[in-house]
């Protein structure tokens, strides 16, 4: 266990988690400002879906400080004896093992249920959380619904490990839509997770997580949306030699001959493949 191996954590420690100073705390919160504006709205969004008494809404960032938090007015000095607050230290090192601390560690979503806590302190407790990456596929937070409902079960936990993931995609979406907010961003996947983001010769200048896996691409490379389907067999061949040609002549400031020189092929051929494929771009005789 790397709480007691690792870390040299006592499971019977008594002590809240560690407070962030005033100073410390407004530093980290002007470090995560894009997070803190993209996840606003989510965060709204997913405390009225689960507004009851003993739910509380957190995100944090990637190193498990409590950015923001939501739950009802009555539970507020009940989260708080937790140190489920803002501006409070949840991860590993200090904590052990712990919804949020575990979830940034393992870079994956999941639920630490009541007595898998490290420190017994923490037992009545049950935490869900996603983690949320930023537009370059790395962890920049995460969204928690943390219980102090003894009465929650099985199946109320399962229903909001898919709310939290939720929440956390439409974060990172929100994030990639606004770094790229002029450039040409598509999707691909279940749902349209998979997000890049092109310049206008469709050079990837952008790929989320689900892209890079998806994909197993990064976009430091240069290459172009088409060619990486054409690679990866996400596009078939027809489009893949249409999405060349445009770009060649693109490339050649729409001169069919230059064109036809790079691509080893006769102007003649490269004509009817431009009429084959119906191509609106402006050509030079």
């Amino acid at each position: 266990m790397r709480s007691l191996r690792h870390y040299g954590l006592e499971p019977d420690t008594q002590r809240p988690p560690n407070q962030l100073s005033g100073g410390e705390f407004y530093q980290v919160r002007e470090r995560n400002a894009a997070l803190l504006l993209a996840s606003a709205p989510v965060l709204d969004r997913l405390a009225l879906a689960v507004r009851r008494p003993g739910y509380c809404v957190l995100l944090t960032d990637p190193h498990g400080v409590t950015l923001e938090k939501r739950c009802d007015v009555g539970d507020e000095d009940t989260f708080a004896r937790w140190g489920l607050t803002p501006a409070m230290l949840w991860d590993e090192a200090h904590e052990g093992t712990n919804g949020i601390g575990t979830c940034l560690a393992e870079d994956r979503a999941l639920t630490i249920h009541r007595d898998q806590h490290f420190y017994t302190r923490n037992t009545p407790l049950s935490c869900t959380m996603a983690p949320i990456h930023d537009p370059q596929g790395r962890v920049a937070g995460g969204v928690d619904i943390s219980i102090c409902d003894q009465e929650s079960d099985g199946r109320a936990i399962a229903l909001l490990s898919l709310v939290v993931e939720d929440a956390a995609r439409r974060i990172e979406r929100r994030l990639f839509s606004e770094l790229f907010s002029e450039r040409r961003i598509v999707s691909f996947g279940v749902d349209g997770q998979a997000l890049f983001a092109l310049d206008d010769d469709e050079v990837i200048v952008g790929a989320n997580k689900a892209a890079r896996v998806m994909f197993r691409c990064c976009n430091d490379s240069g290459v172009t949306l088409p060619d990486l389907l054409s690679v990866s067999g996400h596009e078939n061949p027809a489009h893949a030699a249409h999405a060349a040609i445009q770009r060649m002549l693109k490339r050649c400031g729409g001169n069919v001959s230059a064109a036809a020189r790079e691509l080893g092929i006769s102007r003649a051929t490269l004509h009817r493949k431009i009429k084959r494929h119906s191509s609106t771009s402006v050509v030079a005789p």
